[in-house]
């Protein structure tokens, strides 16, 4: 996967026994709970025993799958699965080999989603390429070179209205935030961004101007963005990584129609 993730994060330890596994995911970005879903009494009781097996950790919603009779949680950021009396925990994801689909990846995706419509969108500069029918929201970093290839990318892309949040990562690239400033600060923000990724070049400006820096790294902080860049879609839902075209238009594809599934249920 094409992320340029913000140093090596250790989130809290699932501690089994004797054995200890390293809980984290590039995909822990949803800072809210996801909405509540009615669990069965066995579900309850699993959630709850998960609970009182690790006190201070964030359950968030236990269902029986149709595999394995496994349970599915949501712990803290990621999807686990374990059994009715909690004795076996397994951390990974489950895939289904007839459809070749991530079914931990997919149901995590649908917990996560965000409220695209709730972003703070002025915080970012707008592009408008074709009708502009379809949304992408980016938080991406002048320095990152993934960012780079995915402008490549978008630039052979049409029919969409993409919003970039400047989102520099300081521990990588300590002068992306000083060009995100100066870039924002420019006449034509579209402009000076596309000409930098281009050739390199900045605006003749101090950078000095009122700019959404600070505001967007803590909306980053907030939303638990760790990786550049990170791609959010119509439906809310969230994808790191400089993806290539056609599976770009694939996620296009998915996500318009299910945000109009979406907005269709209010």
């Amino acid at each position: 996967m094409f992320v340029h993730s913000i140093l090596d994060r250790t989130n809290r330890v699932l501690a089994i026994g004797a054995l200890s596994l390293a809980v984290a995911t590039p995909l822990a970005l949803a800072q809210k709970a996801p909405p509540a879903t009615k669990m069965s009494a066995e579900a309850q009781a699993v959630k709850k025993q998960l609970e009182q097996k690790f006190p201070g950790a964030q359950i968030a919603t236990v269902t029986k799958t149709p595999y394995f009779g496994l349970f599915e949680a949501q712990f803290e950021d990621r999807m686990i699965y374990t059994d009715a009396k909690v004795q076996y925990v397994i951390v990974g994801s489950i895939y289904d080999s007839t459809t070749k689909t991530n079914l931990t990846e997919l149901k995590l995706r649908q917990l996560n989603r965000i409220a695209v419509d709730s972003l703070p969108l002025d915080l970012a500069f707008k592009r408008v390429k074709g009708n502009g029918t379809r949304k992408l929201v980016i938080f991406s970093d002048a320095d990152c070179p993934y960012c780079a290839q995915l402008e490549k990318t978008l630039h052979d892309i049409d029919d969409v209205t993409i919003y970039t949040f400047l989102y520099p990562i300081d521990q990588l690239h300590p002068d992306a935030a000083r060009k995100s400033k100066i870039i924002w600060c420019s006449d034509d923000r579209v402009k000076a961004w596309d000409e930098f990724f281009a050739t390199g070049a900045l605006p003749d400006n101090a950078g000095d101007c009122a700019n959404p820096v600070a505001a967007t790294a803590e909306l980053g902080n907030k939303l638990h963005v760790t990786a550049t860049p990170t791609l959010v879609f119509a439906d809310g839902s969230i994808v790191p990584g400089a993806l290539p075209p056609d599976r770009l238009e694939a996620e296009f594809q998915t996500a318009e129609a299910e945000a109009k599934k979406i907005a269709a249920k209010k």
